[in-house]
Order: structure tokens, then sequence, then C-alpha cells
């Protein structure tokens, strides 16, 4: 990073591979000698008060009554959170400070809004000036007033995730990289490598070395492109949403009268779902905040899920180290959860090692035991979740008050079958149906054209899969083959004359050669007799992997969705049978066979990334079952002894307190895999590790096997 008197305009590159960044500790704002370190809290109101406080418990009252100064919130899943804040902000306005001098940072602008709101109809204060919303809407503001510091010229553009994507498209041809090769990364792959080395700050062959070491090979050339996404983006005067981060941080670093102004027009900061902050946006954090040294900071490091997508679990770990007299308070007492839901979700937690100890209390009382439900197989696991789902339904429980939790969307493939088959309502939050996703298309497309070489549409979506096929020569090479089946040859078979090279650029005529192979190959009788060896071929042997990983940041999280779809495939009498079972239950989804259910009545199915933040009054936590949750990726993935672990503890631990009123723990005993071996799945260590004694925190429930068909006699 340059130094102020040294900086970067746009147009320099230095900030494409930053220097490995010092722990945050290292860049602490400087301690003033006389700060002493503060244990008493300032508990009574002044004698004017505008707020009344008396309908806050003991520990939020502290937080919005917490004197001025550096105080560290660990708010508990469930315990108000947003209303303690809410009230903090109405604090500091009652007590003197003006709405324009007070910064509310978070993660969305909706969460900025609706505290503005709470807070105006509190005070009854216009807060119109009170700055508020995410880290990227903030950075925005600021950087209309000084970005020409920087070297961008007056009114610079922003770029949106599309915009960033057609520029990288760009710059890779501007190079004459990426066209027809099989090993260039897409636009969007480009962008993720780019925004991660920004948001974590670490060098690109860092970055591609930990997520992408298939590109560690033609590490010079990324880098190249991300030089003249650089360059590009400088000549629009333009920014990515990643710059606004990135330049914020430099007007804080390397311009200080910049930085005083910056930092002398907020008087108090506050940090909602600290959590979540990564490297760049935890540097700017202790920037705004080391001369005044009023800064708040909330969040539940018992939370902290988000490692995969740069958040830096060590921002709040390590909080009161880099400000040794903050003030550090909780938020304990949880208004959501039964008190057995809660004992089970403390009992787990507390085999972290790295946390700030803590034990959420129930507000509620009463309840049932979370109910551990092993079952034979995942169908069976299926089966039991929507059975329970229409029985807890005709108890009373909304269908949109239920929801299904898993840690990778794969693991909902045999559950959105089943309540296809069922006639229950769902949504998925977790992304679009699995049957939709983009990479499972072009796996089926592979089957449907085997199975239907006229199957125009299917040939199409596979053959613009080789690199340098776009839709025109796709369009001519149908034409060859339609013309060849019109004369009474099947268009299959005539994927071998050579005459169609001519249809398709001379670029591309090695990888359709490969297409036609692995096409042939498919049409086997061996293979076409069983579809579940018929994908597993596609993906590992017909080159799709390897199109995942230049097509899709999260490849590997792609590939599972694929064998997963394989071992799916293995109950499958024959290829023609599959394909139409799968058309068949496609056409289920719009028949709503639960009588009397509102058109907004859904089953939620999420990962439980996406379901943070959220509750239901049941919740089906699936596929509890050791290298699926925790995650077997997710562990190998962390060099750090138990980090991995703890983190995916941290993610179970957020979706048993999903749970208002009832938990279900659902793991498979026996896994079919694709050579058609039955395995014993082993329990999650997150369930073996509850305590048995004196009581489990949990009941078990035993499934009865579904008897066995009656055979006919002998003849």
């Amino acid at each position: 990073m340059p130094n102020s008197e040294e900086r970067a305009t746009p147009q320099d590159s230095s900030a494409l591979a930053p220097t490995p960044a010092a722990p945050l500790a290292a860049h602490a704002p400087p301690m003033p000698p006389s700060a002493p370190r503060r244990y008493a809290l300032k508990s009574s109101t002044p004698a004017r008060s505008l707020v009344d406080y008396d309908s806050l418990n003991a520990e939020q009252r502290a937080v919005a009554l917490a004197p001025e100064g550096t105080t560290l919130v660990i708010a508990g899943a469930g315990s108000g959170k947003t209303r303690t804040l809410t009230y903090r902000v109405a604090r500091l306005l009652e007590t003197g400070t003006p709405p324009e001098r007070i910064l509310l940072l978070t993660f969305t602008n909706r969460a900025a809004r609706e505290m503005m709101a709470r807070v105006e109809s509190l005070c009854k204060i216009d807060l119109r000036k009170l700055v508020g919303g995410t880290f990227h809407h903030v950075a925005h503001l600021l950087l209309r007033d000084h970005a020409s510091s920087l070297g961008y010229r007056d009114r610079f553009s922003l770029l949106d995730r599309e915009d960033s994507k057609e520029l990288m498209s760009a710059a890779t041809a501007d190079l004459g990289l990426g066209v027809g090769t099989r090993r260039f990364p897409r636009a969007d792959v480009l962008i993720d490598i780019w925004s991660s080395a920004v948001n974590t700050q670490r060098p690109i062959a860092e970055v591609l070395a930990a997520s992408h070491p298939q590109f560690l090979a033609i590490e010079e050339k990324v880098l190249a492109v991300c030089r003249r996404y650089a360059e590009r983006k400088a000549q629009m005067n333009a920014m990515d949403f990643d710059d606004l981060l990135l330049n914020w941080q430099r007007l804080l670093l390397e311009l200080p009268e910049v930085a005083k102004s910056i930092r002398a027009r907020f008087s108090a900061v506050l940090v909602d779902e600290y959590q979540d902050t990564n490297h760049l946006q935890g540097r700017i954090v202790d920037e705004l905040a080391r001369d005044h040294r009023n800064l708040l900071v909330v969040g539940d490091d018992a939370q902290s899920i988000y490692g995969f997508r740069g958040a830096r679990f060590e921002n709040i770990l390590q909080f009161p180290e880099r400000w040794p007299e903050c003030l550090q308070l909780q938020l304990s007492t949880n208004y959501r959860s039964t008190p057995p839901i809660l004992a089970l979700a403390n009992a787990s937690i507390r085999n972290n090692r790295r946390q700030f100890p803590k034990e959420l209390r129930a507000h509620r009382e009463g309840g049932l035991l979370p109910a551990l439900v092993p079952l034979r197989d995942v169908q069976q696991q299926a089966e039991f979740v929507a059975q329970r789902l229409l029985e807890l339904r005709e108890e009373g429980i909304a269908l949109k008050e239920m929801a299904i939790l898993y840690r990778a969307h794969h693991h909902s493939m045999e559950l959105q079958m089943e309540l296809l088959r069922r006639g229950i309502p769902f949504q998925v939050r977790s992304g679009v149906r699995f049957f939709e996703q983009a990479h499972i298309k072009d796996v089926l497309a592979f089957l449907r054209f085997v199975a239907n070489p006229r199957d125009e549409l299917s040939f199409k979506r596979i053959v613009k899969l080789v690199p340098g096929i776009g839709a025109a020569s796709a369009d001519a090479l149908w034409a060859r083959l339609d013309e060849s089946a019109r004369r009474g040859e099947s268009a299959h078979l005539n994927l071998g004359d050579t005459q169609l090279d001519e249809s398709i650029p001379t670029k591309a005529r090695a990888g359709f050669r490969r297409f036609r192979e692995a096409l042939a190959q498919l049409s086997l009788p061996s293979l076409r007799e069983s579809p579940s060896e018929m994908i597993s071929f596609v993906l590992e042997e017909a080159g799709y992997r390897e199109a995942l990983k230049l097509r899709f940041a999260n490849a590997d999280a792609r590939a599972d969705d694929v064998r997963q779809l394989a071992d799916y495939a293995l109950q499958a009498e024959s290829l023609e049978q599959f394909l139409a079972d799968l058309t068949l239950l496609d056409s289920l989804e719009s028949e709503d066979v639960i009588e009397g259910a509102d058109a907004d009545e859904k089953v939620t199915l999420s990962s439980v990334h996406q379901a943070k933040g959220l509750e239901w009054r049941a919740v089906f936590l699936v596929w509890l079952a050791d290298g699926r949750f925790p995650s077997s990726v997710a562990l190998r993935g962390d060099a750090r002894a138990g980090d991995g672990e703890e983190e995916e503890r941290r993610l179970f631990y957020v979706a048993a307190t999903r749970a208002r009123d009832e938990l279900y723990l659902c793991y498979p005993m026996l896994h079919e895999e694709r050579d058609r071996a039955r395995i014993l799945m082993k329990p999650s260590r997150f369930l073996d590790e509850l305590p048995s004694l004196p009581v489990p925190p949990y009941e078990k429930w035993s499934i009865e096997p579904e008897p066995l068909p009656r055979l006919p006699p002998p003849r």
C-alpha cells in the first residue's frame, strides 16, 4: 500500500496484490497514556430523560445507558440486539450528540432504516442527518466528497456486479486471454478472486493458492488481467464495490488531513453484526474511532460463520486487546427459544476454545426436548421430515412457521423430491430449486441428448460448454445435424462427421473432438444402463469438472451437487425412467394438495448460512452426519488447528437457535455410494459430544422401518 508521500492514483495497480497484512492488533489505535480502564457503569438517567428505558431488561439497559467510550457488546441469539441498539442511539441523542455526528454501520441498509425509524418513533426527532447504512453505502457518501484526493475526477461512476463482469471480460480480451482456451477463468471467477484479495488484504497469489489452486500455473496472467481491469476502471473514472472500502481505507491511512476531517465528522460510531466484519472493515472501524474513542460494537462471536466470505473472527475476539480500556457487556437473555433448545445450544458451543464465555438464558418457560432422530437412509430421512411437517400442520403450526435447514444445498435434493411427491409447497432460501440450477441442467442435458438425439435444446446447451463455441456455432452445428437427420441418418451418430468442423471456429475444434468422444462413450450400452454412472462420467471424464472450475467461483460445491445427483440416480431402473420421473416431478410443482393452505404458506428450505437472523416455530436440521455436518471440506480448509471445526460448531449453534418451539436433529445411518456399496454414517461429532449425564439435552426417537414388501409365492 503506498504511503502518504507517494500515494497511488486509480491507475496504480499496487492494491491488486496487497502485501500480507499484519494482525489487526498491530494496527491498534494509540492508547492515550492517561486513559483509565473503566469498570463501573453509569446507571442513572438524566433528570429530563426523553426516553423510557424501563421496558429494557437490566442487560439491555446497561448497554443503552453505558458511558461514552469504547464498548464491546456480546449479544447472544434472540437477545433483543436491534432493540438495544435503537435505545443506545436514542440515548446519544438525548444526551446532546447531534444526529449528523452519529455513524451507524450495519450489514444491510434495511437494518439501518429500521433502527432509525424506531429511534424517530422513540425520540420524535428528525433523523435524516444521521449517517447510517452498510459499509459500502457510507463509503460511497464519503468518497463523493474526497475521491479527488485519490486521483479521481468529480462524479465517478459506480460499477455493479454485472458491470464489473463485463469490464473484466473486456480486460481479458484486451490481453488476448481466455478466448478458446480451456484453463482460463471466466469473468465472474476473476471478480471473486479480485474481491477476495481486496477484502482480506491478501496477495492474489495467496488467494489462488487457498481457493483456486487450479489457476496457480497461470498466476501471472491472472494478475495481468486484474491490472488491466484496474486500468480500465481508472480510464472510466469508475469504482467497483470493493474499491469503495479500499479507497475509504486509503483516505484514512494515506491522507492525514482528509482522515482528520472524516474522524472529526463523527463523535460516536456504532457497528452492528461486528463478528461479520472482514479485515478491511475492521481496520476502517479502528481508524474512524482512534481520536474520540467513542465506539460501540455489537456482535456475537458464537455466530461468526462467514469465514468463507472473508469475515475475520479475530476482529471481535481480539477487540479487547486492541482497545484495552473497553467496557465489555453481554446480552444473554434469549426471548426466542424454549429452555430445552437453549440448553442444547449452550452445551454444544461450550466445546469451543476460542470464544467469550457466555450462557444463553431463556425468558420463556417449559417446552419440549429437542428430538434426535436417526433414520435408516436419506430417503427415510426425507419421508420422516415430510410426514412430520404434515403432522405439525394438523397440530396448528402453519407451514410457513417451519423450516428445514442443512449444511450444503445438495443435502436438500431428496427432501425437495419428497415434498414435490406429496404436494407440500416449499420455498428455497439457499438458492434456486435443486433441478433448476444451471450445473444440474447442464449434466441432465447430456443425458437427455443421449436418450433423444433429436433434442435440439439439450444439444445446444451442452455444445456451448466447449470453449470457443457460442450460440451462432451451436445453431450452425444443429442445422447440419438436422439436415442429416432429414436424410434418415441419426443426428447423434452423425456427430462423427468431420465436415461438422467447418461449422465451428478453428480454435474450438480440438475441444469439439473431445466433446464428440465423450458423447460416444456415454452412448455405449454399458453406460446407458446406469444413469448414475453416466452422471459421474460427465463430471469426471467428459470435462465438466473442468468447466465448473472455469465458470463458477463455488465449483467444488457444484461438483458436490452433481455427485449427489449421481447418488440419487442409483435407484433408477433405466435412463428413460429416470428422466421421465424428473419431468413428472417438475410438473407437480404447481399442484397444491394441502387443503386450505394460503398462497404464501410454504415450508422454508435453507442452508444454515442463509438462515442466520431468521426464526421458525419448528426447525428440522438434516444430514447431521460427520463429514456432512461438520463439512469435511471445511475441516480440511483451515490450516490453524481446530479453527475449521470451531466455525462449523458455531454454524450448528446458529442452526439450533433458529428454533422457537421444536427442534429435530436428523441423520441417515446408511448411505449408498456410486459403487452401490452401503456405508455406515457416523453421527455428527456435534451430536456425539453433547452430554449424556445426568440427562441428555434431547430425547432420542426410534423410527420403525417400513415392512418389506410381501413376495409372491414361488411358482
